[in-house]
């Protein structure tokens, strides 16, 4: 059995989790400040919970948004301000994360993951499968309107 026979075999049985990761590097320190401040006070305000979002054939129901926080399994410190997470109803999440705002500029990332358990969805690119979750994410937090940004600087 080859190791494509065993994932196509997994996917059928457990279905398949889509994944990719935008980055945007280098970045002017003011603007990717603004997006992620303007973007933290729309998900954090209890209306947004609910809201519907769709692009090309998808829609997609905010479940949950918050700022993310880690707590170490070992130690149990608290690690606060992680990234800003939308979780939608399908499961399905959106996550932003800035880090290096010095004077050299920023990096925002992106993370987009969806499940998809539906056979005939397995074996699509995950680039395609996730466009829409990508589009709604650059919607809702305006990063080409406020960074001038079109595109990433690196996709994973």
């Amino acid at each position: 059995m080859t190791v494509e026979e065993i994932l196509k075999d997994h996917w059928l049985m457990f279905g398949r989790n889509f994944f990719t990761r935008y980055d945007y590097e280098n970045v002017d320190s003011a603007p990717a400040n603004q997006m992620m401040n303007n973007l933290e006070k729309a998900i954090l305000d209890p209306s947004f919970a609910g809201c519907l979002f769709s692009h090309a054939n998808k829609t997609y129901k905010v479940a949950k948004a918050d700022n993310f926080e880690y707590t170490d399994p070992i130690d149990g410190s608290i690690s606060k301000k992680q990234g800003l997470r939308i979780i939608f109803e399908d499961g399905s999440r959106v996550v932003f994360r800035l880090s290096g705002t010095g004077s050299s500029g920023a990096t925002i990332r992106l993370y987009i993951d969806s499940y998809e358990a539906e056979e005939a969805m397995h074996s699509l690119n995950a680039q395609d499968v996730l466009k829409p979750l990508v589009e709604i994410a650059l919607k809702i937090s305006q990063l080409r309107e406020l960074t001038g940004r079109q595109e990433p600087t690196v996709i994973t």
